[in-house]
């Protein structure tokens, strides 16, 4: 099985996470293909491979070179919970001609929103058919991880130290490295395999952190409502207006940093936001959790205390703080592609 044909397999399986569920994995099904790439993987002859109870698959090939380090792949398993990843059904465009992108006569990808597109052009692409996601964030990953592997067990010319592998689920909510085995995976460095270019390497990313806005209401007849009622949809929305528009995501790009509005659920009597915060800068994402909870207490003041809360969790950190004095990890990397 190729690489395109093991891609097409993967995203069959329906592998959403879920961001109101806190235990790991946040969804049994992503534990069904788990199990399928651990009979995958001991197909190629990786014969340890296992998953253990939290849904993380793990693996390793023994290295065929002394003095070689040891290394790891990791790719995650789940896709987002933000669109449908069921009943998915991939479109292959073989010998792309550069054109908006048509599947059952609607236009789902149009090159003037797109014009990286034009870097496809002669290749085979694979896109969803609009009613889903494709999965391929990362099951592209997943792949070609596999197909990697297998390359390696079917070629022991290849000089080589410890190889390991680990796929892992909810990465798409933040939990993915939450019980992650970082000492059982014997790697003095690892590489994940995820979304992006294929000459791209990342070793770097935003500070990261989910916040949770709750607005309590005071639903009163519209008929006597005068100075009772407390609409939460308007107090939302107010509070809302008080972060900076132009720290939104659909006006940020490289480094900046951004509020980002997710969810906004609810009636006059209760409203719940969800927001990610995120930025390159630890000092810049310090300063921007603090002024949302500045914001917090100046609506506080106006309305009552019990009126609106918010609590803040950081969800992961900028990777580049590990890499000091390491810097040989990210030449290896580009060495490789080049």
């Amino acid at each position: 099985m190729n690489t395109l044909e093991r891609f097409l397999d993967y995203v069959t399986y329906d592998t959403q996470s879920d961001p109101t569920v806190e235990t790991v994995p946040t969804t049994a099904k992503q534990k069904v293909l788990g199990q399928r790439l651990v009979n995958d993987l001991k197909e190629i002859g990786l014969q340890d491979a296992y998953m253990d109870e939290h849904g993380y698959v793990y693996a390793s090939l023994k290295g065929n070179t002394e003095g070689k380090k040891a290394v790891g792949f990791v790719a995650h398993m789940d896709t987002s919970p933000d669109y449908s990843g069921y009943n998915v059904k991939p479109v292959i465009l073989n010998n792309y001609d550069g054109k908006d992108i048509v599947v059952n006569g609607e236009v789902v990808t149009a090159v003037k929103d797109y014009p990286e597109l034009a870097q496809y052009v002669g290749k085979t692409m694979v896109v969803t058919d609009g009613s889903t996601l494709l999965g391929a964030d990362d099951k592209a990953g997943v792949a070609i991880i596999l197909s990697a592997m297998e390359y390696l067990v079917n070629h022991p010319e290849v000089p080589h130290g410890d190889v390991h592998v680990g796929f892992t689920p909810d990465e798409e909510v933040g939990l993915g490295a939450s019980l992650f085995d970082v000492k059982g995976f014997h790697c003095d460095f690892a590489y994940t395999v995820d979304g992006g270019a294929v000459d791209c390497i990342d070793y770097e990313n935003f500070n990261a952190a989910h916040a949770v806005v709750t607005v309590q209401g005071n639903s009163i007849h519209p008929g006597s409502a005068k100075d009772k009622m407390v609409n939460a949809i308007h107090v939302a929305e107010e509070f809302d207006a008080m972060l900076p528009v132009q720290q939104r995501p659909e006006h940020t790009s490289g480094y900046e940093g951004f509020y980002h509005l997710m969810q906004f659920n609810g009636t006059v009597d209760g409203v719940t936001l969800e927001y990610i915060i995120r930025n390159h800068s630890r000092e810049q994402f310090e300063q921007m959790k603090s002024f949302m909870m500045q914001c917090t207490r100046h609506m506080q003041k106006r309305y009552t205390t019990d009126t609106i809360t918010t609590t803040i969790t950081d969800t992961y950190y900028n990777m580049k703080e590990c890499f000091a004095g390491k810097e040989e990890v990210v030449e290896y990397a580009r060495r490789a592609i080049s």
